[in-house]
Protein backbone atom coordinates (compact mmCIF):
# COMPACT_ATOMS: atom_id res chain seq x y z
CA UNK A 1 0.00 0.00 0.00
CA UNK A 2 1.39 3.59 -0.57
CA UNK A 3 -0.82 4.87 1.73
CA UNK A 4 -0.17 5.46 5.92
CA UNK A 5 -3.23 4.12 7.71
CA UNK A 6 -3.29 4.19 11.96
CA UNK A 7 -4.64 1.16 13.81
CA UNK A 8 -4.23 2.74 16.98
CA UNK A 9 -7.31 3.74 19.18
CA UNK A 10 -8.64 7.26 19.44
CA UNK A 11 -6.62 10.02 21.04
CA UNK A 12 -8.49 11.86 23.97
CA UNK A 13 -7.56 15.25 22.48
CA UNK A 14 -10.14 16.79 20.61
CA UNK A 15 -8.43 16.84 17.46
CA UNK A 16 -9.05 14.53 14.31
CA UNK A 17 -6.68 12.51 13.18
CA UNK A 18 -5.25 13.48 10.21
CA UNK A 19 -6.24 11.87 6.91
CA UNK A 20 -4.72 9.41 5.11
CA UNK A 21 -1.97 11.00 2.79
CA UNK A 22 -1.08 9.84 -0.97
CA UNK A 23 2.53 9.19 -2.36
CA UNK A 24 1.82 12.47 -4.55
CA UNK A 25 0.63 14.85 -1.72
CA UNK A 26 3.53 13.55 0.07
CA UNK A 27 5.53 14.69 -3.20
CA UNK A 28 4.03 18.33 -3.44
CA UNK A 29 5.84 18.99 -0.12
CA UNK A 30 9.29 17.58 -0.69
CA UNK A 31 9.19 19.65 -4.01
CA UNK A 32 8.12 22.33 -2.02
CA UNK A 33 10.98 21.78 0.82
CA UNK A 34 13.62 21.53 -2.05
CA UNK A 35 12.96 25.24 -3.05
CA UNK A 36 12.94 26.60 0.46
CA UNK A 37 15.31 24.93 2.32
CA UNK A 38 17.56 27.47 3.08
CA UNK A 39 19.65 28.23 5.67
CA UNK A 40 21.80 24.67 6.88
CA UNK A 41 20.41 21.64 8.37
CA UNK A 42 19.19 23.61 11.70
CA UNK A 43 16.82 25.59 9.43
CA UNK A 44 15.90 22.70 7.06
CA UNK A 45 15.35 20.47 10.22
CA UNK A 46 13.03 23.14 11.62
CA UNK A 47 11.41 23.73 8.73
CA UNK A 48 10.81 19.96 8.28
CA UNK A 49 9.39 20.01 11.98
CA UNK A 50 6.72 22.40 11.36
CA UNK A 51 5.46 21.12 8.04
CA UNK A 52 5.78 17.44 8.67
CA UNK A 53 4.79 17.35 13.04
CA UNK A 54 3.06 20.95 13.39
CA UNK A 55 1.03 21.65 10.91
CA UNK A 56 0.42 18.89 9.34
CA UNK A 57 0.55 16.28 12.02
CA UNK A 58 1.93 13.40 9.77
CA UNK A 59 4.29 12.31 11.94
CA UNK A 60 4.59 12.62 15.93
CA UNK A 61 7.51 14.83 18.04
CA UNK A 62 8.74 11.53 19.57
CA UNK A 63 8.64 9.40 16.17
CA UNK A 64 10.14 12.75 14.23
CA UNK A 65 12.87 12.83 16.61
CA UNK A 66 13.84 9.25 16.68
CA UNK A 67 14.29 9.64 13.22
CA UNK A 68 16.39 12.72 13.83
CA UNK A 69 18.55 10.92 16.11
CA UNK A 70 19.38 8.23 13.84
CA UNK A 71 20.48 10.86 11.00
CA UNK A 72 22.77 12.67 13.21
CA UNK A 73 25.19 9.27 13.66
CA UNK A 74 25.32 9.27 10.05
CA UNK A 75 27.85 10.57 8.23
CA UNK A 76 25.96 12.55 5.59
CA UNK A 77 23.72 15.42 5.00
CA UNK A 78 20.98 14.41 8.06
CA UNK A 79 18.67 16.84 6.56
CA UNK A 80 18.44 15.43 3.44
CA UNK A 81 18.81 11.98 5.42
CA UNK A 82 15.66 13.24 7.49
CA UNK A 83 13.80 13.85 4.49
CA UNK A 84 14.60 10.50 3.08
CA UNK A 85 13.66 8.67 6.30
CA UNK A 86 10.43 10.63 6.43
CA UNK A 87 9.56 9.97 3.02
CA UNK A 88 10.62 5.98 3.06
CA UNK A 89 8.47 5.75 6.79
CA UNK A 90 5.19 6.89 4.66
CA UNK A 91 5.05 5.36 1.01
CA UNK A 92 7.62 2.91 1.16
CA UNK A 93 11.24 2.75 -0.81
CA UNK A 94 9.97 4.52 -3.24
CA UNK A 95 8.75 7.77 -1.16
CA UNK A 96 12.03 7.80 0.58
CA UNK A 97 13.54 8.28 -3.01
CA UNK A 98 11.30 11.09 -3.84
CA UNK A 99 11.66 13.00 -0.73
CA UNK A 100 15.60 12.46 -0.93
CA UNK A 101 16.04 13.58 -4.74
CA UNK A 102 13.72 16.52 -4.53
CA UNK A 103 15.41 17.75 -1.47
CA UNK A 104 18.65 18.08 -3.31
CA UNK A 105 17.30 18.16 -7.15
CA UNK A 106 16.65 22.21 -6.99
CA UNK A 107 19.98 23.32 -5.46
CA UNK A 108 21.85 21.21 -8.00
CA UNK A 109 19.92 22.90 -11.00
CA UNK A 110 20.79 26.19 -9.20
CA UNK A 111 24.51 25.72 -8.43
CA UNK A 112 25.29 24.82 -12.26
CA UNK A 113 23.89 27.71 -12.97
CA UNK A 114 25.66 29.84 -10.84
CA UNK A 115 29.30 27.96 -10.98
CA UNK A 116 28.39 28.81 -15.24
CA UNK A 117 28.12 32.61 -14.10
CA UNK A 118 30.93 32.45 -11.66
CA UNK A 119 33.65 31.13 -13.65
CA UNK A 120 32.29 32.39 -17.11
CA UNK A 121 31.98 36.01 -15.27
CA UNK A 122 33.33 35.87 -12.36
CA UNK A 123 35.97 38.66 -12.49
CA UNK A 124 33.20 41.53 -14.13
CA UNK A 125 33.40 44.21 -11.58
CA UNK A 126 29.29 43.44 -10.29
CA UNK A 127 30.40 40.04 -9.60
CA UNK A 128 34.15 40.97 -8.36
CA UNK A 129 32.26 43.47 -5.95
CA UNK A 130 29.98 41.15 -4.48
CA UNK A 131 32.21 38.17 -3.85
CA UNK A 132 34.54 40.97 -2.32
CA UNK A 133 31.82 41.43 0.62
CA UNK A 134 30.76 37.96 0.51
CA UNK A 135 34.40 36.32 1.79
CA UNK A 136 34.65 37.96 4.63
CA UNK A 137 31.43 36.93 6.06
CA UNK A 138 31.98 33.03 4.78
CA UNK A 139 35.21 33.50 7.14
CA UNK A 140 32.49 34.68 9.88
CA UNK A 141 30.15 31.71 9.01
CA UNK A 142 33.06 29.23 9.25
CA UNK A 143 33.79 30.84 12.74
CA UNK A 144 30.04 30.63 13.92
CA UNK A 145 30.29 26.71 12.95
CA UNK A 146 33.22 26.37 15.32
CA UNK A 147 31.48 27.82 18.17
CA UNK A 148 28.33 26.21 17.85
CA UNK A 149 29.68 23.23 17.14
CA UNK A 150 32.61 23.57 19.94
CA UNK A 151 29.87 24.45 22.85
CA UNK A 152 27.77 21.40 22.29
CA UNK A 153 30.87 18.92 22.09
CA UNK A 154 33.62 20.23 24.00
CA UNK A 155 32.14 19.59 27.78
CA UNK A 156 35.48 18.58 29.34
CA UNK A 157 38.90 18.95 29.81
CA UNK A 158 39.31 15.71 27.55
CA UNK A 159 37.48 16.85 24.53
CA UNK A 160 39.17 19.63 24.71
CA UNK A 161 42.29 17.91 24.23
CA UNK A 162 40.79 16.09 20.98
CA UNK A 163 39.87 19.10 19.26
CA UNK A 164 43.68 20.79 20.00
CA UNK A 165 45.40 17.45 18.74
CA UNK A 166 43.14 17.37 15.21
CA UNK A 167 43.98 20.59 14.74
CA UNK A 168 47.50 20.49 15.26
CA UNK A 169 47.79 18.01 13.06
CA UNK A 170 45.78 18.80 10.49
CA UNK A 171 47.13 22.47 10.54
CA UNK A 172 50.97 22.00 11.09
CA UNK A 173 51.56 18.26 9.95
CA UNK A 174 49.21 18.13 7.76
CA UNK A 175 47.26 14.28 8.17
CA UNK A 176 44.86 13.35 6.03
CA UNK A 177 41.28 14.11 7.57
CA UNK A 178 40.12 10.29 7.67
CA UNK A 179 43.24 9.54 9.91
CA UNK A 180 42.33 12.32 12.18
CA UNK A 181 38.20 10.71 12.14
CA UNK A 182 40.02 7.26 13.06
CA UNK A 183 42.10 8.23 15.12
CA UNK A 184 39.48 10.50 17.55
CA UNK A 185 36.74 7.37 16.67
CA UNK A 186 39.81 4.84 18.41
CA UNK A 187 40.04 7.37 20.96
CA UNK A 188 36.36 7.45 21.48
CA UNK A 189 35.88 3.53 21.45
CA UNK A 190 38.73 3.25 24.00
CA UNK A 191 37.32 5.85 26.48
CA UNK A 192 34.00 4.72 26.24
CA UNK A 193 34.85 1.14 27.71
CA UNK A 194 37.35 2.59 30.49
CA UNK A 195 36.61 6.32 31.10
CA UNK A 196 32.71 6.67 29.78
CA UNK A 197 31.89 9.66 31.86
CA UNK A 198 34.27 11.22 30.00
CA UNK A 199 31.77 10.61 26.74
CA UNK A 200 28.70 10.81 27.60
CA UNK A 201 28.61 14.40 26.67
CA UNK A 202 26.48 13.91 23.80
CA UNK A 203 23.13 12.60 23.60
CA UNK A 204 19.92 12.32 21.56
CA UNK A 205 19.07 15.70 19.29
CA UNK A 206 16.12 16.21 21.72
CA UNK A 207 12.89 15.11 23.56
CA UNK A 208 9.88 14.64 23.13
CA UNK A 209 8.42 17.09 25.16
CA UNK A 210 5.55 18.38 23.21
CA UNK A 211 2.28 17.65 21.48
CA UNK A 212 0.47 19.03 18.61
CA UNK A 213 -2.65 16.41 18.61
CA UNK A 214 -2.93 13.10 17.29
CA UNK A 215 -0.91 12.31 14.56
CA UNK A 216 -1.04 9.67 11.49
CA UNK A 217 2.17 8.27 12.91
CA UNK A 218 1.71 8.23 16.47
CA UNK A 219 4.19 7.37 19.07
CA UNK A 220 2.11 3.83 19.39
CA UNK A 221 1.19 3.41 16.20
CA UNK A 222 2.61 0.03 14.77
CA UNK A 223 5.20 -0.23 12.71
CA UNK A 224 4.55 -0.14 9.27
CA UNK A 225 5.14 -3.64 6.87
CA UNK A 226 7.67 -2.40 4.89
CA UNK A 227 9.20 -0.67 8.05
CA UNK A 228 10.00 -4.55 9.81
CA UNK A 229 13.36 -5.56 10.06
CA UNK A 230 14.18 -8.72 7.65
CA UNK A 231 17.67 -10.30 6.36
CA UNK A 232 16.46 -10.19 2.83
CA UNK A 233 15.47 -6.68 2.23
CA UNK A 234 19.01 -5.26 3.89
CA UNK A 235 20.63 -7.79 1.60
CA UNK A 236 18.53 -6.48 -1.56
CA UNK A 237 19.45 -2.64 -0.21
CA UNK A 238 22.91 -3.59 -0.38
CA UNK A 239 23.47 -5.38 -3.17
CA UNK A 240 21.41 -2.31 -5.19
CA UNK A 241 23.67 0.07 -3.56
CA UNK A 242 26.50 -1.53 -4.64
CA UNK A 243 25.20 -1.74 -8.05
CA UNK A 244 24.38 1.94 -8.45
CA UNK A 245 27.86 2.78 -7.10
CA UNK A 246 29.92 0.12 -9.23
CA UNK A 247 28.15 0.39 -12.60
CA UNK A 248 28.69 4.17 -12.98
CA UNK A 249 32.33 3.96 -11.50
CA UNK A 250 33.36 1.26 -14.09
CA UNK A 251 31.76 2.98 -17.40
CA UNK A 252 34.09 5.87 -16.12
CA UNK A 253 37.05 3.83 -15.27
CA UNK A 254 36.70 1.88 -18.42
CA UNK A 255 35.80 5.09 -20.95
CA UNK A 256 38.34 7.64 -19.40
CA UNK A 257 40.80 5.23 -17.08
CA UNK A 258 41.53 5.47 -14.14
CA UNK A 259 43.26 8.34 -13.66
CA UNK A 260 40.86 10.90 -15.85
CA UNK A 261 39.28 13.94 -14.06
CA UNK A 262 35.60 12.46 -13.73
CA UNK A 263 36.93 8.67 -12.15
CA UNK A 264 38.77 10.64 -9.84
CA UNK A 265 35.68 13.10 -8.63
CA UNK A 266 33.58 10.05 -8.21
CA UNK A 267 36.21 8.40 -6.26
CA UNK A 268 37.28 11.17 -4.23
CA UNK A 269 33.55 12.02 -3.53
CA UNK A 270 32.58 8.98 -2.38
CA UNK A 271 35.29 8.87 0.54
CA UNK A 272 33.90 12.01 0.97
CA UNK A 273 30.51 10.91 1.96
CA UNK A 274 31.15 8.80 4.38
CA UNK A 275 33.52 10.85 6.15
CA UNK A 276 30.68 13.96 6.49
CA UNK A 277 30.38 13.13 10.70
CA UNK A 278 29.14 16.49 12.05
CA UNK A 279 27.72 18.28 8.98
CA UNK A 280 29.17 19.53 5.79
CA UNK A 281 31.91 21.78 8.12
CA UNK A 282 33.42 18.56 9.01
CA UNK A 283 34.15 17.17 5.49
CA UNK A 284 34.71 20.56 4.12
CA UNK A 285 38.66 20.41 4.95
CA UNK A 286 38.82 17.21 3.29
CA UNK A 287 37.64 18.23 0.46
CA UNK A 288 39.94 21.53 0.08
CA UNK A 289 42.71 18.83 0.71
CA UNK A 290 42.21 17.27 -1.74
CA UNK A 291 40.22 19.17 -4.32
CA UNK A 292 42.89 21.84 -3.94
CA UNK A 293 46.44 20.42 -2.73
CA UNK A 294 45.93 16.99 -4.59
CA UNK A 295 44.05 17.68 -7.39
CA UNK A 296 44.23 20.85 -8.21
CA UNK A 297 40.76 21.34 -9.21
CA UNK A 298 40.55 24.78 -7.72
CA UNK A 299 41.78 27.85 -6.46
CA UNK A 300 41.45 28.35 -2.35
CA UNK A 301 39.57 31.40 -3.42
CA UNK A 302 37.32 29.70 -5.57
CA UNK A 303 36.99 27.32 -2.58
CA UNK A 304 35.64 30.18 -0.62
CA UNK A 305 33.55 31.28 -3.44
CA UNK A 306 32.18 28.06 -3.69
CA UNK A 307 31.08 27.92 -0.40
CA UNK A 308 29.80 31.30 -0.37
CA UNK A 309 26.98 30.00 -3.42
CA UNK A 310 26.32 27.13 -1.19
CA UNK A 311 25.47 29.00 1.46
CA UNK A 312 23.24 31.11 -0.61
CA UNK A 313 21.53 28.25 -2.28
CA UNK A 314 18.66 26.01 -0.85
CA UNK A 315 19.39 22.37 -0.02
CA UNK A 316 22.12 20.68 2.38
CA UNK A 317 25.66 22.67 2.27
CA UNK A 318 27.56 20.14 1.21
CA UNK A 319 25.87 21.06 -2.09
CA UNK A 320 29.12 22.72 -3.09
CA UNK A 321 30.61 19.86 -4.30
CA UNK A 322 28.43 20.14 -7.13
CA UNK A 323 30.68 23.53 -7.71
CA UNK A 324 33.65 21.83 -7.27
CA UNK A 325 32.61 19.12 -9.55
CA UNK A 326 31.53 22.33 -11.97
CA UNK A 327 34.39 24.38 -11.80
CA UNK A 328 37.32 21.41 -11.90
CA UNK A 329 35.80 19.87 -14.83
CA UNK A 330 35.27 22.95 -16.76
CA UNK A 331 38.50 24.37 -16.32
CA UNK A 332 40.59 21.15 -17.28
CA UNK A 333 38.21 21.08 -20.32
CA UNK A 334 37.74 17.69 -20.03
CA UNK A 335 35.62 17.53 -23.11
CA UNK A 336 37.46 19.73 -25.30
CA UNK A 337 37.74 23.67 -25.02
CA UNK A 338 34.22 23.99 -26.68
CA UNK A 339 32.26 21.76 -24.42
CA UNK A 340 32.88 22.89 -20.59
CA UNK A 341 30.15 24.12 -19.83
CA UNK A 342 28.63 20.19 -20.32
CA UNK A 343 31.69 19.24 -19.19
CA UNK A 344 31.30 21.51 -16.07
CA UNK A 345 27.60 20.06 -16.02
CA UNK A 346 28.33 16.43 -16.52
CA UNK A 347 30.98 16.47 -13.24
CA UNK A 348 28.54 18.18 -11.33
CA UNK A 349 25.51 15.39 -11.74
CA UNK A 350 27.87 12.96 -11.13
CA UNK A 351 29.75 14.04 -8.03
CA UNK A 352 26.28 14.96 -6.58
CA UNK A 353 25.35 10.91 -7.52
CA UNK A 354 28.58 9.86 -5.52
CA UNK A 355 27.84 12.30 -2.57
CA UNK A 356 24.35 11.29 -1.99
CA UNK A 357 24.19 7.43 -3.09
CA UNK A 358 25.21 6.31 0.59
CA UNK A 359 23.10 8.41 2.14
CA UNK A 360 20.05 6.84 0.50
CA UNK A 361 21.68 3.04 1.20
CA UNK A 362 21.94 4.53 4.83
CA UNK A 363 18.28 5.15 5.33
CA UNK A 364 16.63 2.74 3.59
CA UNK A 365 18.88 -0.51 4.89
CA UNK A 366 19.03 1.07 8.39
CA UNK A 367 15.57 2.54 8.99
CA UNK A 368 14.24 -0.85 9.57
CA UNK A 369 16.71 -1.36 12.66
CA UNK A 370 15.85 1.94 13.92
CA UNK A 371 12.03 1.52 13.59
CA UNK A 372 12.60 -1.97 15.68
CA UNK A 373 12.96 0.33 18.75
CA UNK A 374 11.47 3.44 19.68
CA UNK A 375 13.89 4.18 22.67
CA UNK A 376 16.08 7.34 22.09
CA UNK A 377 19.14 7.09 20.08
CA UNK A 378 22.25 8.14 21.61
CA UNK A 379 25.86 9.32 20.11
CA UNK A 380 28.05 6.75 20.31
CA UNK A 381 31.65 7.05 22.28
CA UNK A 382 33.28 6.66 18.96
CA UNK A 383 31.16 9.50 17.40
CA UNK A 384 31.58 12.12 20.91
CA UNK A 385 35.11 11.72 19.71
CA UNK A 386 34.75 12.16 16.60
CA UNK A 387 32.33 14.93 16.90
CA UNK A 388 35.24 16.46 18.91
CA UNK A 389 38.17 16.29 16.52
CA UNK A 390 35.60 18.07 14.08
CA UNK A 391 35.85 21.01 16.18
CA UNK A 392 39.99 21.26 15.18
CA UNK A 393 39.58 20.61 11.94
CA UNK A 394 36.96 23.17 11.55
CA UNK A 395 39.19 25.79 13.12
CA UNK A 396 41.83 25.22 10.85
CA UNK A 397 39.27 25.72 7.91
CA UNK A 398 38.26 28.87 9.79
CA UNK A 399 42.44 29.84 9.67
CA UNK A 400 42.82 28.73 6.33
CA UNK A 401 39.68 30.96 4.73
CA UNK A 402 41.11 33.99 7.60
CA UNK A 403 44.77 33.94 5.68
CA UNK A 404 42.86 33.63 2.20
CA UNK A 405 40.69 36.72 2.61
CA UNK A 406 42.58 38.71 4.78
CA UNK A 407 46.20 38.65 3.01
CA UNK A 408 45.48 37.93 -0.44
CA UNK A 409 48.50 38.19 -1.52
CA UNK A 410 49.93 36.23 1.08
CA UNK A 411 52.16 37.55 3.75
CA UNK A 412 54.13 39.07 1.77
CA UNK A 413 51.22 41.20 0.49
CA UNK A 414 48.90 43.60 2.56
CA UNK A 415 47.15 42.93 4.72
CA UNK A 416 42.68 44.04 4.12
CA UNK A 417 41.85 45.83 7.48
CA UNK A 418 38.66 46.50 5.62
CA UNK A 419 37.60 42.20 4.98
CA UNK A 420 39.20 42.16 8.86
CA UNK A 421 36.60 44.67 9.71
CA UNK A 422 33.66 43.19 7.70
CA UNK A 423 34.76 39.75 9.35
CA UNK A 424 34.10 40.34 12.44
CA UNK A 425 31.15 42.92 12.28
CA UNK A 426 29.54 39.29 10.66
CA UNK A 427 30.73 37.02 13.54
CA UNK A 428 29.21 39.14 15.72
CA UNK A 429 26.18 39.24 13.81
CA UNK A 430 26.27 35.47 13.64
CA UNK A 431 27.71 34.65 17.09
CA UNK A 432 26.23 37.35 19.32
CA UNK A 433 22.72 38.23 18.01
CA UNK A 434 22.08 35.52 16.21
CA UNK A 435 21.39 36.78 12.72
CA UNK A 436 20.53 34.33 9.70
CA UNK A 437 23.22 33.43 7.70
CA UNK A 438 21.94 34.46 4.30
CA UNK A 439 21.28 37.74 5.96
CA UNK A 440 24.66 38.34 6.96
CA UNK A 441 25.67 37.13 3.37
CA UNK A 442 23.50 39.05 1.43
CA UNK A 443 23.99 42.38 3.35
CA UNK A 444 27.78 41.68 2.83
CA UNK A 445 27.41 41.43 -0.50
CA UNK A 446 26.07 44.68 -0.94
CA UNK A 447 28.58 46.19 1.27
CA UNK A 448 31.35 45.01 -0.42
CA UNK A 449 29.84 45.67 -3.66
CA UNK A 450 29.20 49.20 -2.39
CA UNK A 451 32.95 49.69 -1.24
CA UNK A 452 34.61 48.02 -4.69
CA UNK A 453 32.36 50.97 -6.26
CA UNK A 454 33.57 53.86 -4.11
CA UNK A 455 37.14 52.52 -4.28
CA UNK A 456 36.49 52.16 -8.54
CA UNK A 457 35.69 55.60 -8.30
CA UNK A 458 38.24 57.22 -5.64
CA UNK A 459 40.79 55.67 -7.63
Amino acid sequence: MSNITSNTAPHADEQTRPDQVSFWQALKLWFKLGFIGFGGPAAQISLMHRELVEQRRWISERRFLHALNYCMLLPGPEGQQLATYMGWLMHRTKGGIAAGVLFVLPSLFFLIALSWLYIAYGHVPLIAGLFYGIKPAITAVVVHAVHRIGSRALKNNLMWAIAAASFVAIFAMNVPFPIIVATAGLIGYLGGRYIPHKFTVGGSHGQADKSYGPALIDDDTPTPEHAQFRWSGLTKILAAGGVLWCVPMAALTLRFGWDHTLTQMGWFFTKAALLTFGGAYAVLPYIYQGAIGNYNWLTPTQMIDGLALGEANPGPLIMVVAFVGFVGAYVQAVFGPDLQFLAGATAAVLVTWFTFLPSFIFILAGGPLVESTHGNLKFTAPLTGITAAVVGVILNLAVFFAYHVLWPQGFAGSFDWIAALMAVIAAVALVRYKRNVIHVIAVSAVIGLALKMFMTSAG
